[in-house]
């Protein structure tokens, strides 16, 4: 028979107090209340002390006996009386706030340290509600299951292990949601910590920099367990994204976090987050009690999900090296003593800590900095940041009703109850309509479907075989060399998996063979290429050996600067034609291995009898006398009538692509590159090649050096640049196909990447064959000018301005300034600016795009 207590927690008020904590001191566990204020929780047989904390609220105390029933145990906390230092106000007087958040962030990195690790259960719930959507959506969100104001929940129970220095193994014990399994991981939440210097990108109170993004003012403090809580106001200097706003609770004399709760902003929506810390140890205070709550809307889509993680069973090992602690002195209002630190390098960061039992709050930070480095030396793999494990259970998705009543800590409410309901109901039908299929191997093996030409589709034939069309409505398009233009590409795929020895890293073997078709109408012309390439990969590392070949047409600037359906667009409708084609039956070999994730190397060689081409057509929709269409001849500063002429060429290109310096993160052993953490630098050789040929063939050589990265400059702003310098050191003949292009647009729409194209630049007027040097600078503000205004900094929108400069031998300085709003409604970037030759205006205008922060490959 079942016993233990339950029963509510309230305020003096009589409001429920949701989440608070209710812990037996004599077992070292708890759990927290539901949303209503219940709690319900199992008991042997005996005496307990229980302890009822909730933020804001005096702590209370009762002593309940157990037999063989379940108590009633009510609590009604009172609201919290804050005693105030006595202190003299006057405009010089230093608000005690100050004194405590700097001994908390020079004792931050201390206490990150100090347990070497630690296990826990953590049971994790996520209820979310969608509580409005678009008027037009809503019947066929309802088709879907989905209503308004109805809860969705989560649930999931996990055995968490950390080790320093970032290593995270989950283990899931059971699973209990409508939503994707792999998803319900509570560790992401679990692990952050506070004594970071940035949670999920926001700046922590207790990083080194705080003072730079905060005020901090004293609000009082209180006795607990025999321990002073100060409570600290945590107000943003320039309030918005990525800071938080709130209270935070620090502990006198050791420094550490006793409680928290405070509310930042990500893109426009809000995030809130509570923290309830005991003292898990001797002097270690852990989060027991987490809620997050996030909520926000979105093109007509408002709503609310919250999470609630309660970590109970702690074993915790500490540090060796970080037990005996350290008094602190703020050097700025206390006599610190006559210590430093840096003069003797004869004893390690560790024996002068154990040495000094008093250090000014920068001599002990800088001594846990060394320490931290003189760690990191002795670690095996100093480029991995972070390692993450996590495995489900076998039986982990096959709990009973009655197993999740036994483990749950939080008592569901009436509404989570009423969504598990209509789930299991949900759950049912669809076991139903998947039982009627003979196997999910058969579901696999799709019957064709005719609209998959156009749309896509790929079909499996087994034994690693599959077949299928690409996406080919977007090769309908219309230039003025082809007039209306059609596309069709397909593929053929073997492609063989399978596990090596260490059971992590996968041997992939694959075969694709890719044709494509295309036909112009107004030049009856239909033209070819096929793509055959074999691929081998060894986990990350792998190499790709091809030929592709055939009949084709491609643009000058291989890199393909204007869409075709764009380019479509401003035909058919503003009589422009900016694309500029030629034709060529060619045959190319190439070669690529990626040595490791932070090198590879590429390299083709081509053979290629190129052709001109003229415009076919004149149609478009635009009729107006005043504008006609251009020549396909591109116009160009350096090229004469040569450049353009038929010929043969064989080109050898080679490009070398180096991330010095990579970090990685481990995910279930496999090793994932984390690209931001270093500069991308190219380099890159190509030679026009004579050969037997007597007719036109080119002969060159061009390298080129160039270098893209990016700093962010706390939640200041972010600066990305690309910059890249060449030259031809052999221009004997240089066909306008083998000149060097830039990125130009002339179309409203801009690129993707903020630093990959320039705005203004006409496509082919600075092509060059001579030396030649780009760079294209973009600095993101948190707060400019119309981010000022909190209320717009909110909303998550941002301010960019951008610098692009551009000079070759034979062209005028070319440069280009702009600014732009950025992440409007979530989505997209409206850009501004103008292009300048020297100190002349050339043209300028509006840019639309998809918002920077969207990455799209």
């Amino acid at each position: 028979m079942a016993q233990g207590i339950r029963g509510t927690v309230k305020g003096d008020s009589g409001e429920a107090l949701a989440y608070a904590s209710v812990y037996i001191r004599n077992i070292g566990d708890g759990i927290p209340t539901n949303q209503q204020g219940e709690y319900e929780y199992k008991l042997s047989p005996g005496a307990y002390d229980v302890v009822v904390q909730f933020m804001g609220y005096a702590s209370q105390v009762k002593t309940v006996e157990i037999k063989d029933a379940w108590v009633t145990l009510d609590f009604v906390l009172e609201q919290q009386t804050y005693a105030l230092q006595e202190v003299t106000i006057n405009s010089k007087a230093e608000d005690p706030a100050l004194t405590v958040m700097r001994k908390a962030i020079s004792k931050a990195k201390y206490h990150r340290l100090q347990v070497d690790e630690y296990s826990m259960m953590v049971y994790l719930k996520g209820t979310g509600q969608l509580t409005n959507a678009p008027f037009f959506i809503k019947k066929e969100l309802e088709k879907e299951g989905l209503k308004l104001n109805e809860a969705y929940t989560t649930e999931s129970v996990s055995e968490i292990t950390f080790r320093q220095p970032n290593t995270v193994e989950e283990r899931v014990i059971s699973i209990r949601t409508n939503g994707d399994n792999n998803q319900t991981s509570p560790a992401p939440y679990i692990v952050s910590s506070f004594y970071e210097e940035k949670i999920n990108e926001a700046i922590s109170p207790l990083a080194p920099s705080a003072f730079a993004y905060y005020r901090f003012r004293f609000e009082g403090s209180f006795i607990e367990n025999g321990y002073t809580i100060n409570k600290i106001r945590v107000t943003p200097r320039s309030r918005g994204e990525r800071v938080f706003e709130g209270f935070i609770f620090i502990i006198e004399d050791h420094w550490a976090i006793h409680s928290l709760d405070l509310k930042t902003s990500l893109l426009g929506f809000d995030i809130a987050v509570r923290q309830l810390y005991t003292e898990v140890a001797t002097h270690v205070w852990m989060p027991t009690t987490h809620t997050y709550v996030f909520g926000g809307k979105f093109f007509g889509f408002a709503g609310e999900y919250k999470y609630i993680a309660s970590a109970r069973d702690h074993k915790v090992k500490l540090n060796p090296d970080l037990i005996v602690e350290t008094k602190i002195i703020d050097e700025k209002i206390e006599e610190a003593p006559e210590i430093n630190i840096s003069l003797d390098k004869n004893l390690s960061a560790l024996d002068q800590m154990a040495q000094s039992e008093e250090l000014s709050r920068k001599d002990f930070r800088k001594l846990v900095n060394a320490y931290e480095k003189e760690a990191t030396k002795e670690r095996d793999n100093v480029e991995v940041i972070s390692e993450r494990n996590y495995k489900i259970d076998s039986l982990a998705k096959k709990r009973d009703l009655s197993y999740w009543d036994s483990i749950r800590p939080v008592k569901l409410t009436d509404a989570e109850l009423k969504g598990y309901q209509r789930d299991d109901s949900l759950a049912v039908v669809e076991a139903a309509k998947l039982s009627e299929d003979d196997s999910i191997a058969q579901r696999a093996k799709r019957k064709f479907k005719p609209g998959e030409i156009l749309t896509g589709g790929r079909y499996f034939f087994g034994k690693g075989r599959s077949a299928g069309f690409k996406t080919n409505f977007t090769k309908f398009s219309f230039n003025t060399v082809e007039g209306y233009k059609v596309g069709l590409g397909g593929f053929y795929r073997i492609q063989k998996s399978e596990k090596m020895a260490d059971s992590v890293t996968y041997y992939n073997r694959s075969w694709n063979f890719e044709p494509e078709l295309r036909y112009g109408f107004s030049s009856n012309q239909l033209y070819s290429v096929m793509d055959i390439r074999r691929s081998v990969n060894k986990g990350r590392p792998g190499y790709t050996l091809g030929l592709r070949g055939g009949s084709y047409i491609f643009q000058y600037n291989g890199d393909n600067p204007i869409n075709e359906q764009v380019n479509a667009l401003y035909s058919l409708f503003f009589r422009q034609n900016y694309m500029k084609l030629y034709e060529q039956d060619f045959a190319t070999l190439y070669f690529a291995h990626r040595v490791s994730d932070a090198f590879t190397y590429r390299s083709n060689l081509t053979y290629a009898d190129r052709r001109t081409l003229e415009n076919n057509s004149d149609f478009s929709f635009y009729n107006r006398p005043e504008r006609t269409y251009t020549s396909n001849i591109p116009n160009n500063l350096e090229a004469d009538d040569p450049a353009f002429e038929n010929h043969r060429a064989m080109i050898w290109n080679n490009t070398i692509r180096w991330r010095p310096g990579l970090k990685y993160r481990i995910r279930n052993g496999r090793k994932i590159p984390i690209y931001e953490t270093a500069p991308v630098i190219n380099l890159g050789y190509t030679k026009g090649i004579r050969h037997g040929y007597e007719g036109n063939q080119p002969d060159f050589d061009l390298v080129e050096l160039g270098l893209e990265h990016f700093f962010n400059f706390g939640v200041s702003g972010k600066l990305d640049f690309n910059v890249r310098a060449g030259s031809f050191l052999n221009s004997n003949q240089v066909y306008f196909q083998d000149f060097m292009h830039f990125g130009g647009n002339r179309t409203i729409f801009a690129n993707m990447g903020v630093a990959s194209n320039y705005r203004f630049l006409d496509y082919y007027q600075y092509s060059t064959q001579s030396e030649y040097f780009s760079g294209i600078v973009h600095y993101q503000f948190r707060k400019f000018l119309l981010t000022q205004l909190p209320m717009l900094r909110f909303s998550g929108l941002r301010e960019n301005i951008f610098f692009n400069y551009l000079k070759t031998a034979n062209s005028p300085h070319y440069w280009e300034v702009g600014y732009s709003l950025d992440n409007l409604f979530r989505i997209f970037r409206l850009e501004m600016g103008a292009g300048f030759e020297n100190d002349s205006y050339k043209r300028g205008g509006v840019r639309f795009g998809i918002a920077s922060f969207i990455n799209i490959n």
